[in-house]
């Protein structure tokens, strides 16, 4: 029971930490970085897995400042920025913690599996890393082991290249789905592939709808 009780605590806590760093940043990143949201509708209640490609830097507080305050998002980013003096303080107080990219982070895994579980918002980018190009094939497969095995919709959204301050640019979002075999039947893992090939092919077809 005390254990169990140390676990909400230690949410509740991450979830205040993020919504008073989303009130203080959200304006001044709007105000230097405005963007439009289109389809924001299609964000569901309850646990989700966001997946955006990522052309940015910026492109981890578009998505987050696109998501109401009231459902905090779990992110799971680049272990090098937990490193950094009293950024990295402060981000894991939010909720988001650090992945070894390049490698098969055991531990960053079991996390965000225990936060979906725990019925949170988490955002995870399927390309690993920032890119130049756009490359469907370049989805990692992550994003579908984790909504496989947990059983959590994926929702594909896409942020706009170009982002210059003052100049407004736009992110969309797609429709929530579930990653399942025919007749709901669970995907075998030797298929993860095609999955992710389909996932960053519906993340790119949403840039039509930005006119």
């Amino acid at each position: 029971m005390a254990d169990k009780k140390k676990k909400q605590y230690t949410n509740e806590g991450m979830d205040k930490s993020y919504r008073h760093l989303y009130s203080f940043v959200k304006p001044l990143f709007m105000l230097l970085f405005p963007f439009r949201k289109i389809h924001a509708e299609n964000i569901p209640e309850g646990k989700v897995l966001i997946c955006p490609n990522h052309f940015s830097d910026l492109d981890p507080l578009m998505v987050c400042f696109s998501v109401p305050k009231r459902s905090p998002l779990r992110v799971m980013a680049k272990q090098e920025l937990m490193k950094v003096p009293i950024l990295g303080w402060l981000l894991r107080r939010a909720g988001i913690f650090g992945v070894n990219r390049g490698n098969s982070d055991v531990g960053a895994i079991k996390t965000a599996m225990k936060h979906l579980k725990s019925g949170r918002k988490l955002l995870l980018f399927p390309e690993g890393t920032r890119v130049k190009h756009v490359d469907e094939n370049a989805g990692k497969t992550g994003a579908i082991m984790l909504a496989a095995r947990t059983g959590t919709p994926i929702l594909p959204c896409y942020c706009q290249k170009r982002k210059f301050p003052f100049q407004r640019t736009s992110i969309v979002f797609g429709t929530p789905y579930m990653i399942e075999g025919p007749e709901g039947q669970k995907v075998p893992s030797s298929e993860y592939h095609q999955y992710a090939e389909d996932l960053m092919h519906r993340i790119y077809a949403l840039k039509d709808e930005i006119q």
